[in-house]
């Protein structure tokens, strides 16, 4: 998988350029946006700003690829671009810089754009009514007429605030089902969609029918092919439907968008209806209804695409932080290794000198030069013992090779870990131990001592001066239980001490990577970590995990 194929999810177009400003990369909606894309110069020639800028002959400036190219900062603006059809297409244009690369943005607004046209030209509409209305007043025919037409715009008036109030393409379409059904007295009324010259029934007011892929005669579908809204009279919804008793006026509206047919509304009704006297306001109605249908899908993809970045954020933090500890690990113990081969190779020589130096005291005639020789000699070998301890358990605690799950005694890990950190505890906070009864638990070991490492060492560094370190190991309903309390400073915002980046130690003293860190391990043994806290009291770490 290459490094910008992610780009092929976004339902925008996106366009990735290099420093020579070249196109290293165009995913999938960008190819099908700008078929006739041939290269980045032809291309920024057909882009414009939606406002121009000043007059200058530095075309850069009128050219917002050309400018997000040679900006420093990240880049957003509205613009259009002229087609291979020579229309003109609007978009909201975001560039964000990344080292070498620059990458652009195109969200198509197009749909937004018509939809502002088409509400201007109903208010442009209802002005010219509005004014019709007042200069025919006094006529009653006039007056009669003008009521109809106000019933008409109340119906157009409820369908724009419907669409304007809500962003679900279902919402949408029952409401005007609803609104058109008062309208004509019709007892049945549904919207079908139509893909791939097949209508199906997506929304009905009696929920009957859903899903349901239906037709209609030949001149009905030249007419619907055609824009054109017709009515007639007949014993049918569609001609896969069950016959009525009687015959009914049968009302079909297209939805168009673009000129491209999008859906149909089936309205029938026993009431006569006058196609003359409702043209206009369906016009409005379909045109409208087009534009909120398109506009609520892409509004719904955008949502899903959202939702699909921040799942995909989430899980690249967390292989941040895996990442982080990988590596951390691995260096660690690199280093560990170097340091127990340089240590070890002085030891064994001091230990081998020791040796000789103890048989050569058996030699010396003087009692007490011999005495004094020989507990010099005693502390010099548990010295040397010591150092082969901590050696060994260093390396102990940085296990790389265990990939697998494998069977250990918690309560020996938690000794290990202690004994690494003794140099903090060591004459100034005493340990408390409360192990219970544990049976060899499958886990990292390695991890879980890192996990161990990170708490007890927050847990001395919360203790000013002397303190006490409580350790309770159980094991019950086969779940392991680790509690470790200290009576140190407590934590002012508990809430966030497993968030990356957060720490309660000074700038350049802790990453706020531990207990991040130590989250996400005991996540991956199936478990969870809990905290209670309280300021000038101390803190209580509890680790659960499920035995394997």
């Amino acid at each position: 998988m290459g490094k910008f194929d992610l780009f092929n999810k976004f339902n925008s177009a996106v366009i990735v350029l290099n420093e020579k400003r070249e196109s290293v990369f165009t995913n999938n909606v960008f190819k099908r946006l700008f078929k006739d894309f041939d290269n980045v110069k032809k291309f920024s020639h057909k882009l414009y700003y939606d406002v121009y800028a000043l007059e200058s002959n530095n075309f850069s400036i009128h050219s917002p690829l050309l400018q997000a190219l040679t900006s420093k900062e990240d880049l957003s603006a509205h613009v259009m671009y002229q087609g291979v059809d020579s229309n003109y297409y609007y978009f909201d244009m975001n560039s964000t810089k990344r080292g070498q690369y620059t990458m652009v943005v195109f969200t198509d607004v197009t749909a937004n754009i018509n939809l502002e046209n088409t509400i201007k030209s109903n208010q442009t509409s209802q002005k010219k009514i509005d004014a019709l209305v007042e200069e025919n007043k006094n006529l009653s025919k006039v007056k009669l007429q003008a009521q109809s037409q106000a019933m008409k715009l109340l119906l157009l008036n409820n369908v724009s605030n419907i669409i304007r109030e809500s962003i679900d393409t279902s919402v949408i379409l029952k409401s005007v089902l609803n609104e058109l059904s008062q309208m004509f007295g019709a007892f049945r009324a549904f919207y079908a969609s139509y893909e791939n010259n097949i209508f199906t029934i997506r929304e009905s007011i009696s929920k009957k029918d859903i899903s349901k892929k239906i037709s209609f005669e030949t001149k009905v579908t030249d007419q619907i092919s055609a824009g054109k809204v017709s009515c007639l009279t007949c014993r049918k919804e569609f001609l896969e439907a069950e016959p009525f008793k009687e015959n009914v006026q049968r009302v079909v509206l297209p939805i168009f968008h673009r000129n491209n047919p999008i859906g149909i509304i089936v309205l029938s009704t026993k009431q006569k209806v006058k196609l003359d006297d409702t043209l206009e306001v369906l016009d409005g109605v379909s045109s409208q209804l087009g534009n909120a249908i398109i506009q609520a899908e892409l509004y719904q993809k955008n949502e899903q695409m959202v939702k699909s970045l921040t799942k995909t954020l989430k899980e690249l933090k967390e292989t941040q932080l895996q990442l982080i500890n990988s590596e951390k690990m691995a260096s660690l113990g690199q280093l560990v290794a170097g340091v127990a081969h340089e240590i070890n190779t002085p030891v064994a020589s001091i230990k081998s000198n020791n040796e000789i130096t103890k048989k050569l005291i058996k030699q010396i005639s003087d009692k007490d030069l011999a005495e004094l020789l020989s507990e010099t000699n005693e502390i010099d070998s548990e010295a040397i013992d010591r150092i082969n301890r901590l050696v060994v358990s260093l390396r102990k605690f940085v296990r790389l090779d265990e990939a697998e799950l494998q069977e250990a005694d918690i309560n020996k890990e938690i000794d290990l870990t202690l004994d690494l950190i003794r140099h903090e505890t060591k004459n100034r906070i005493e340990i408390v131990k409360n192990y219970g009864k544990i049976p060899p638990i499958k886990c990292y070991p390695n991890m879980l001592n890192q996990v161990f490492m990170n708490i007890l060492v927050n847990a001395t560094h919360a203790i000013k001066g002397q303190g006490t370190i409580s350790i309770d190991t159980n094991y019950s309903n086969k779940n392991l239980v680790v509690k470790i309390k200290d009576n140190g400073c407590g934590i002012k915002e508990p809430e966030k001490i497993f968030d990356a980046g957060y720490t309660t130690k000074g700038v350049g003293v802790g990453t706020g990577l531990g207990l991040a860190i130590s989250q996400k391990i005991i996540e991956k043994h199936n478990g969870k970590i809990d905290v209670k806290t309280k300021i000038n009291s101390g803190s209580e770490f509890c680790i659960t995990i499920p035995s394997k």
